[in-house]
């Protein structure tokens, strides 16, 4: 029905691709999956078919959806600045679904959506069972996926805007009004001043070695943000 598939562009032969291996009945949300990641979701505010998804993430992305749901079911919007919620958090590892582990891109987009919608660890554990009992073991780049949605529910919860961590240090980004006292943050420094400093009033930074093995770094931010949320804390 084609001519030569020399004469044929990239997406177009992505398309003819997916229609060959979505012949089936019933596959007609798949082939429509398929077709939004070649050309991109429309856009969040305007009314174009064709948009750049990526230049927000699908997190973000399903973030927006979800509190625009709620907003519409409770009849309230929400006032608070646009992201003012979202906590960002880069371990510099690998955290994501691979495709050997959820072949179905269309169920690893929908898994991805439900752990973004997690509010807590009871969330976190009631999806990492089922996805266990359905898929199997998590491979390490989906545990460390589970993390680092921890390490965000934490830091949401105290007013921090970014989390970042790498082989040698971590810094944490506090929001406009964080929910920690001034008092423990300067007990915590003169405790440790090797290791934590701040920068500003707005990051702290902390040098550590056992950030080098990529396990450690987020089970160490979530016991450090515990300790600042603690009430006997430091």
């Amino acid at each position: 029905m084609v001519p030569s598939k020399r004469g044929l562009s990239a997406d177009a032969a992505k398309r003819l691709e997916a229609i060959e291996t979505l012949g089936e009945l019933g596959s007609g949300f798949a082939l429509a999956t398929h077709d939004l990641e070649i050309r991109g979701a429309g856009e969040l505010l305007g009314e174009n078919q064709s948009g750049q998804i990526e230049e927000v993430g699908f997190t973000l992305y399903a973030e927006l959806l979800a509190n625009a749901v709620r907003a519409i079911k409770s009849g309230k919007l929400d006032d608070a600045p646009f992201g003012a919620s979202s906590c960002e958090v880069d371990l510099g590892v690998s955290a994501l679904i691979p495709e050997s582990y959820v072949p179905d891109v269309h169920t690893r987009l929908v898994l991805y959506k439900r752990l973004a919608e997690t509010r807590n660890e009871v969330d976190l554990g009631e999806l990492k069972v089922e996805m266990i009992d359905r898929f199997g073991l998590l491979p390490v780049q989906t545990e460390r996926l589970f993390e680092a949605a921890l390490l965000r529910q934490q830091g949401e919860r105290i007013g921090l805007i970014k989390i970042r961590a790498g082989s040698k240090s971590a810094a944490l980004d506090f929001g406009p009004q964080p929910k920690v006292e001034s008092i423990k943050l300067i007990k915590l420094i003169q405790a440790q001043p090797r290791v934590y400093k701040l920068e500003g009033q707005k990051r702290l930074n902390i040098q550590s070695q056992d950030f080098e093995q990529a396990d450690k770094r987020a089970p160490l931010l979530s016991a450090l943000l515990m300790r600042l949320t603690a009430i006997d804390s430091v």
